[in-house]
């Protein structure tokens, strides 16, 4: 008998035998496609055996915390600093890592470099299910990785992926992607929601049975999101999310989700033709290159995670030709740049309703934190007026609707890094420096309350 279609979500996998435009499930949008409905056997994966215990009438043993003892080198560190920032300290035992990007941003590359920085003292499994072994072996001469505890799977069965795994018990594996997988029982197409689902279940088991961490590659959909079900973002105990534009050679690694370390921390990598290296100083990476005396140019300091960076904040301000000025941002908000448009109009008298604006952060870096608000403020007021702000000057404060300068956090953090860069001055929200404990010498502090003080202290006429 021909199995019946049904309608498959493609966020959480609900199936229905009829078309919705709301999933009724996960109250997503335009996201049923039509499939074959998904059928499941009987576990035949070794990693999912441990699931049905409780149906063949056996107890879990349970255990008081604090009768479990925690050793004290339980993160393995990969030797990439900026990665194990990320991660918290290194790689906890027993996790399953999720790596997602763009395609051709670092994602395949990065593992092979974390399987160098291995090589030595561990047992990496590399399992690709894109690639055969001849073409990661020449990709890893490129890159200069080679190690005689680095071993090589090209496979997409979850099965016997599985298998290789308990047999050898490497203390690392690599799967290069989860959307290559398949499990035999699951009858949909690799990709599809019920499998990316029951192959990441699989590897879930393995890596906390065992106690062997897996990375898994992601891929992403045309708006950035990690392809496959939301539910595997809950299962993975770390999501880790490329950021940067493939045509630039600055990429950031971020946390999106991290159980065993802070969802603050960024790592900022350059892509260069060895592959991946870490930039212990982005400030100076990101400033670089930056244009002295020039009009619509601010420095912006914001916070990522607990470590304070320094950006390039370029504005252009030109007369329009159209009914309607346009309007560009790249690297900030647009909604929001709207709006510190409107603040300089309104609060400070700077006419720009017939006036082309555009805003670029130097260097493929977005700015999402509220303390950018001043600096692109500063910027387009430079741009307006046609007068540079001095090149030793640095703003950051949250610009609100009423022309007002609000507080940031970590303001000492901030200020020392833009002393360290060699900038002399510093204009700040005013109520913020009543957290400043202690005097920071070097650099001349400017407290302001509104955008009209800013301007008059940065822009000099």
């Amino acid at each position: 008998m021909k199995n019946k279609s049904c309608y498959i979500c493609s966020a959480c996998g609900y199936e229905s035998a009829k078309w919705y435009g709301k999933c009724p499930s996960c109250g997503a949008w335009n996201t049923f496609e039509e499939g074959a409905p998904a059928t499941v056997s009987a576990p035949s994966v070794p990693g999912t055996k441990k699931v049905a215990m409780h149906a063949q009438g056996k107890q879990a043993r349970i255990q008081q915390i604090t009768s479990i003892s925690v050793e004290e080198e339980f993160r393995l560190k990969t030797g990439i600093g900026e990665l194990d920032r990320v991660l918290g300290g290194g790689i906890v035992k027993g996790s399953l890592i999720l790596l997602g990007g763009d395609p051709g941003i670092g994602k395949s590359t990065l593992l092979l470099q974390i399987c160098g920085c291995l090589g030595a003292q561990q047992k990496i499994l590399y399992v690709s299910g894109e690639e055969s072994v001849r073409q990661i072996k020449m990709r890893a001469d490129r890159l200069g990785v080679s190690s005689d505890q680095l071993y090589l799977l090209a496979e997409t069965d979850v099965e016997t992926i599985a298998n290789t795994i308990l047999a050898n018990h490497p203390d690392l594996v690599m799967i290069d992607s989860i959307q290559t997988m398949c499990v035999a029982g699951v009858n949909s197409s690799p990709g599809s929601v019920s499998q990316v689902r029951e192959s990441s279940n699989a590897f879930l088991q393995i890596a906390k049975g065992e106690e062997i961490p897996i990375f898994l590659v992601g891929h992403v959909t045309k708006d950035g999101y990690l392809a496959g079900p939301k539910v595997l973002e809950h299962m993975v105990d770390a999501v880790l999310h490329f950021e940067g534009e493939r045509n630039l050679s600055y990429r950031l690694l971020r946390a999106v989700k991290n159980r065993f370390g802070s969802t603050n921390e960024v790592g900022v990598f350059e892509m260069a033709d060895v592959g991946l290296e870490a930039v212990e100083n982005p400030s100076a990476a990101l400033l670089e290159g930056r244009p002295v005396q020039t009009s619509g140019n601010c420095v912006a300091c914001v916070m990522e995670g607990t470590r304070p960076l320094l950006a390039e904040v370029q504005t252009l301000v030109s007369k329009s030709n159209f009914a309607a000025a346009r309007r560009t941002a790249s690297g900030f908000d647009y909604s929001r740049m709207l709006m510190l448009l409107a603040v300089l109009e309104k609060r400070c008298g700077y006419y720009l309703s017939n006036l082309d604006a555009y805003l670029n952060v130097v260097g493929g870096f977005r700015l999402d934190e509220p303390a950018a608000d001043l600096p692109v403020a500063l910027a387009f007021a430079s741009g307006v007026l046609d007068c540079p702000i001095p090149d030793d000057l640095l703003a950051f404060g949250e610009v609100g609707l009423s022309g007002e300068v609000r507080s940031v956090q970590n303001l000492s953090g901030r200020i020392r890094e833009a002393k360290r860069m060699g900038f002399a001055r510093c204009i700040v929200p005013k109520q913020a420096l009543r957290t400043l404990r202690q005097p920071i010498e070097g650099i001349e502090i400017l407290g302001v309350s509104t955008v009209a003080e800013a301007v008059k202290l940065a822009i000099p006429r």
